[in-house]
C-alpha cells in the first residue's frame, strides 16, 4: 500500500491553528481518496516558507533518509516552501530517497509539462496576489505616514493603545538599564544574571542571549522605523536615546564574528561520473598564487587513486557554463518549445476546468460562516464568554483569509495566459532556472577530458492517440564549446553529446 506523510504549515501569529486543521482534514481526504495511508505528520506554526529555517520542516527531510513513505502531501505547493531554488533542492533530496511531493489542492499532472507548471502555479499565485494586495499596501503605507501601527508583533517595552504605539514605562526601564549596562562594557551574560537576581523576567521567563541582543539591536527604541526605503519617526516613542543606540550598535557590529563562508554550490555534484574509471565526480577547492579561492569538478577516483585514472580537474564555473548552455540550447529548439508549449495549455485547461481548489475553499468558507452563524445565535441568547469572543475572531479572521483565497482562484479560472505568454514565461524560465532541466530532465552525465556525454532521462509517453514522445527528436546531437580556462584565456575544448 502506498504511505504518506502530511507537511502543513502556516506563515504568521496573525493565523491560528484553524489553519493548520484545515490544511490536514483536506490532505487526509485527498489520501483516503487515492488509498494512500498516512503514517506521519509534520506541522511548522508561524514559520515563513521563503527559507528552509523550519524545525518539522528539516526533520521530514531528514526523515526521508528511512525510506518508510512515498510521498509528501501538502495543501498547496506553496506550503512546502515559497523559495523556488531550496524548493528544487528539497524535492531533489526527497526523489532520491523515493518520495514525490504532491498538492492535495491543485492539479499537477505527472509529466514533463507538469514540471514546468509548477513554476506557473507559483508565478499565477504571486501575480493575482500582489494585485489583490496593493490597496492593502497603499493604506498601510498611509498609516504609517499617520504615526500608526500597521499589524505584527510590538517591541518588548510597547503596547498597543488604539492604532498608537505607547511606551510601557516599567518594560522601557527593563530596555533603558540592557543598553546602559551594555553601552558601559557589560557582557550580556552578566546583563542577565543582573536582571535574573533582581526578579525581572520575559515573558514570564528568565532573558535568553538572543533575546537580549534583539533588544540591543532594534531602532525602533532610538524612535526610527525603517520600512523598506522609507523612514519613520512619527510611530515608535523614543525609549532609549539616540546616541546610546549608535554607541551600542557600534559594539554589537564590531563583535560580530564575520561571516561564515558558505560552501560553494557545485550544482552538478550527484550528476555526473568520470569516463575512464566510472566513479563519481566531486567538487574541491584550493587557494591560488594571488590567494583567491577556485573551485573545481574533480574525479573521486583520481583524487583516492583508482585505476590510476588520469581525468584533469575542470574549473567549476566553466563546466558549468558550458552544461548548462548545451542543455538551454537543446530546450530551446522550436519543436520542443512548440510541444511544451501544447503541453501547458493543455494542463491550464484542465486546470481551469477542475475548479478543485476552488470547491475546497468554499466549502471551507461554509463550515467557518456556520460557526460563524452558531456563536452569534450564542450571543444572542446571553451567552458570552472572553473565549467565545475570542472564537468569533479567530473565525472572522479565517473567513476573510478564505475569501481572499476565493478570488485569487476565481482570477485564475477567468484570466487565462494566451500562448504567447507561456512561450515568453518558458522563455525567461529557461534562461533563469536552468538548474530545473537538469534535475528533471537529466539521468547522468559523463565527463572526459575533451567531452561531455550528456544522457537525458527516457522520456514518458504522450497521453494522446499517436503515444508520441515528449521532446527531443533526435537522439545524438553534437556541440562543440570552445571556452577560457585560464586568466591568460587558453581554451579548452569540450565537444557536447546529447544522447536519450
Amino acid at each position: 500500500m502506498k504511505t504518506a506523510v502530511i507537511y502543513a504549515r502556516y506563515s504568521s501569529d496573525s493565523q491560528t491553528e484553524q489553519s493548520i486543521d484545515g490544511q490536514l482534514r483536506v490532505c487526509q481526504e485527498y489520501a483516503a481518496r487515492n488509498d494512500i495511508l498516512i503514517v506521519d505528520t509534520y506541522v511548522d506554526r508561524a514559520m515563513t516558507g521563503k527559507n528552509d529555517n523550519r524545525p518539522d520542516f528539516r526533520r521530514m527531510i531528514h526523515d526521508s533518509d528511512k525510506k518508510q513513505w512515498n510521498y509528501v502531501i501538502v495543501y498547496k505547493l506553496d506550503r512546502f516552501s515559497r523559495n523556488k531554488y531550496e524548493m528544487a533542492v528539497h524535492k531533489k533530496t526527497l526523489k532520491d530517497n523515493g518520495v514525490k511531493v504532491v498538492s492535495a489542492t491543485e492539479f499537477i499532472p505527472d509529466t514533463p509539462e507538469g514540471i514546468i507548471f509548477e513554476s506557473m502555479l507559483e508565478g499565477y499565485a504571486e501575480y493575482y496576489s500582489a494585485e489583490l494586495s496593493q490597496k492593502i499596501r497603499r493604506g498601510n503605507n498611509e498609516s504609517r505616514h499617520k504615526g500608526n501601527l500597521t499589524g505584527g508583533k510590538i517591541p518588548y517595552g510597547y503596547y498597543r493603545d488604539g492604532k498608537k504605539a505607547a511606551v510601557d514605562e516599567d518594560k522601557a526601564e527593563v530596555v533603558r538599564f540592557i543598553y546602559r549596562q551594555y553601552s558601559r562594557g557589560i557582557y550580556v551574560e552578566d546583563i542577565i544574571a543582573d536582571l535574573t537576581s533582581k526578579g525581572i523576567y520575559y515573558n514570564g521567563k528568565t532573558f535568553v542571549k538572543n533575546t537580549v541582543y534583539k533588544i540591543l539591536k532594534n531602532e525602533r527604541y532610538s524612535g526610527i522605523y525603517h520600512y523598506g526605503d522609507e523612514v519613520f519617526d512619527n510611530i515608535y516613542p523614543v525609549i532609549v536615546a539616540p546616541e546610546i543606540y549608535e554607541k551600542v550598535r557600534q559594539r554589537v557590529e564590531s563583535r560580530r564574528y564575520g561571516k561564515k563562508s558558505r560552501e560553494a554550490n557545485y550544482r552538478l555534484r550527484g550528476k555526473m561520473k568520470c569516463g575512464y574509471c566510472g566513479e563519481s565526480i566531486i567538487g574541491e577547492s584550493g587557494t591560488a598564487h594571488d590567494g583567491s579561492r577556485r573551485y573545481y569538478y574533480k574525479c573521486r577516483g583520481r583524487k583516492v587513486n583508482i585505476n590510476n585514472c588520469h581525468l584533469k580537474p575542470v574549473r567549476k564555473e566553466i563546466l558549468e557554463k558550458t552544461i548548462f548552455d548545451a542543455l538551454v540550447k537543446e530546450m530551446s529548439k522550436p519543436p520542443v518549445i512548440d510541444e511544451i508549449v501544447e503541453g501547458l495549455l493543455k494542463v491550464q485547461d484542465e486546470q481551469s476546468e477542475s475548479g478543485k481548489m476552488l470547491r475546497v475553499l468554499q466549502s471551507q468558507k461554509e463550515e467557518v460562516e456556520t460557526a460563524i452563524s452558531n456563536i452569534v445565535n450564542a450571543v444572542q441568547m446571553g451567552i458570552v464568554t472572553p473565549s467565545i469572543t475570542a472564537r468569533l475572531q479567530e473565525l472572522e479572521k479565517q473567513r476573510d483569509d478564505l475569501e481572499r483565497e476565493i478570488v485569487i482562484e476565481k482570477s485564475k479560472a477567468e484570466t487565462k495566459l494566451t500562448e504567447q505568454q507561456i512561450r515568453a514565461f518558458y522563455s525567461q524560465a529557461l534562461s533563469m532556472e536552468p538548474t530545473l532541466i537538469l534535475d528533471y530532465f537529466v539521468e547522468e552525465i559523463t565527463l572526459f577530458d575533451d567531452k561531455i556525454v550528456i544522457r537525458f532521462k527516457q522520456p514518458p509517453q504522450s497521453p494522446d492517440s499517436n503515444g508520441r514522445g515528449f521532446l527531443f527528436s533526435t537522439c545524438y546531437v553534437h556541440y562543440t564549446f570552445a571556452v577560457p580556462y585560464r586568466v591568460d584565456m587558453t581554451s579548452i575544448y569540450f565537444k557536447i553529446e546529447l544522447v536519450v
